[in-house]
């Protein structure tokens, strides 16, 4: 931190919080975080927000009577010329969108630019305050009760220690990814984050969340129901989803569904009103109005890709080394450069929409994932070393004669 950042008291006020954001909205960039609580509710309870530059930095109490938060909403959602920097942002992201229907943009995020720089997959935040700028983080009021009033010097001081390091980490990761030529391959990142379909709710999607082994349409079509009838009654009743019924149980309902509605007395994990209540009627309305489920419509098999076969789950496993050996010639986190499931579609031939074969996942790893899967690159031990060798079908392929030719290791 340093030590002319003015840190302001908790702002509860409408006038105060106008006026920092009047001040913030003359930056490049704004670091922001929340606190928040969850456990109880559909929609996550927003309890305090962290905004702050390199010159102040303050604690928002969006709790506070009569509090207008619009200055600020609109400081992350409508200021194209501030970028807003979050920490694994995902969840404050998700809040800012509940808020406003938009996402915060343009924006930055420091676990993943931490990712590209080679600092590992998902570093936490005080790992990476430690590594940068050699601060420790006091974690004593991690897990305090946000919502509960009022909030103590030591509760206040700590929310806003989380973004005062971040407002100083965030210049010295982006000097890192000038120096290393990486900062193109974050853009795309970051729009990805932003995207606001990744925090859409859509009831009809619900499904998705809830493992089935069972792939018959017709079981499909009353999970997609029955999850969609769960999602309405958590967000009208605002509490979470498995209060309402737990995944197991709605995967036992879809797959064994009871002939009427006095059968879910006998449903392990529901209670025996159901079989004559309201919310137990509104459940077998929604399993008897379901369809099964369209062809297009059908989740993969989770095997190891579609049509993968032993074969295809050797070149998949192989597909994962050059993967490892990629990760530490570039020094960027595997997780960041492709995902597990992307190597297993390719190793199954799959080749649209994968995107280890575009943009810079493409030029860093996807070329030689789809040489090595269509033959044209190979493993082999030289001198002791694991190397990436061109197989004589690449040398034909290039030469356009058909002859011999010497395996050549690659140099990355």
């Amino acid at each position: 931190m340093s030590p002319a950042m003015h840190i302001h008291p908790l702002i509860t006020d409408s006038d105060s919080l106008k006026a920092l954001c009047e001040r913030l909205a003359k930056s490049d960039f704004v670091a922001v975080d929340t606190e928040f609580m969850r456990e109880n509710t559909f929609w996550p309870e927003l309890c305090l927000v962290q905004i702050g530059n390199t010159e102040e930095a303050a604690a928002v109490d969006p709790k506070a009577e009569g509090i207008d938060l619009k200055p600020m909403l609109d400081l992350f959602v409508d200021n194209e010329d501030v970028l807003k920097v979050f920490h694994a942002g995902g969840q404050d992201i998700e809040i800012i969108y509940n808020l406003t229907g938009r996402t915060p943009h343009p924006l930055f995020d420091t676990q993943i630019a931490a990712m590209a720089l080679g600092l590992g997959e998902q570093v936490g935040y005080s790992n990476l305050v430690e590594s940068l700028i050699g601060k420790t983080l006091d974690k004593g009021a991690r897990f305090t009760d946000w919502a509960r009033r009022p909030l103590d010097k030591r509760q206040i001081d700590y929310a806003i220690g989380d973004v005062t390091h971040l407002a100083t980490l965030f210049p010295k990761m982006l000097e890192r990814l000038r120096r290393t030529g990486r900062g193109a391959w974050l853009d795309e990142e970051m729009e990805r984050l932003a995207d606001p379909s990744n925090y859409e709710q859509d009831p009809a999607l619900a499904w998705r969340r809830v493992r089935i082994s069972s792939r018959k349409p017709e079981v499909l079509g009353r999970l997609k129901a029955a999850a969609a009838w769960r999602e309405q009654e958590a967000r009208s009743k605002n509490l979470p989803r498995g209060r309402i019924m737990k995944d197991e149980t709605l995967a036992d309902v879809a797959s064994h569904p009871p002939a009427g509605q006095e059968g879910l007395a006998r449903v392990r994990g529901l209670s025996p009103a159901w079989a004559g209540n309201d919310i137990g009627g509104r459940l077998m309305a929604a399993i008897a109005s379901s369809k099964p489920m369209a062809a297009e419509e059908l989740p993969p098999r989770e095997d190891r890709g579609p049509g993968l076969g032993k074969e295809g789950a050797l070149v998949a496993d192989l597909l994962k080394l050059l993967l490892k050996i990629r990760s530490r010639e570039t020094n960027v986190a595997a997780r960041l450069i492709a995902r597990s499931e992307e190597l297993e579609l390719l190793a199954a031939g799959r080749r649209d929409g994968l995107s280890i074969l575009e943009g810079w996942r493409f030029e860093q790893f996807g070329r030689d994932a789809l040489d090595l899967v269509e033959g044209r690159l190979a493993f082999a031990v030289l001198g002791g070393k694991l190397k990436m060798t061109r197989t004589e079908i690449a040398a034909v392929e290039d030469t356009d004669e058909v002859e011999d030719s010497a395996e050549t290791p690659l140099e990355h």
